[in-house]
């Protein structure tokens, strides 16, 4: 059984990389403007390659694909997740104008924008956090070429 403190540790930390991003953005007032987001996938793409990374260290020799695969899906949805509860409290408590300075088309245009946004949120991370992991399993997995 995979022992699930390491990807959790790496999940807590790379969520708090993305507060911590998210929230330097709302102090210079860039947060509306969505191309900073992008940087929202290095963020999460780094905490889940050293998240790998220190797995296969970890159990050298019986490190396989399924192994770090797992360590990466868990680390980035964990992120994932408290981020996006993150992104819900700021939105609904702490900035009640930041969906309508985000978008006042869409505000206006639909009843339920506010689970659109959270929903977009949470489905990025998880489409980031799948094709990360494959990304990097390709680093990390043992190769097959003959010698």
């Amino acid at each position: 059984m995979m022992r699930f403190s390491l990807p959790i540790r790496f999940g807590i930390a790379t969520s708090g990389s993305l507060v911590g991003y998210f929230l330097l953005l709302s102090l210079v007032d860039l947060h509306t403007n969505i191309f900073y987001s992008l940087f929202n996938g290095i963020i999460t793409g780094f905490g889940i390659y050293e998240a790998i990374k220190y797995r296969k260290i970890e159990l050298k020799e019986d490190f396989n694909y399924g192994v770090g695969f797992k360590t990466g899906l868990v680390t980035g949805f964990v992120a994932t997740l408290i981020f996006t509860v993150f992104f819900a409290v700021y939105a609904e408590e702490i900035a009640p104008d930041f969906l309508k300075q985000l978008t006042t088309t869409w505000f206006n245009n639909y009843q339920s924008f506010e689970a659109i946004v959270f929903f977009t949120v949470a489905i990025m991370g998880f489409a980031t956090t799948l094709v990360l992991t494959l990304t990097f399993m390709q680093l990390f997995k043992a190769s097959r070429n003959l010698k």
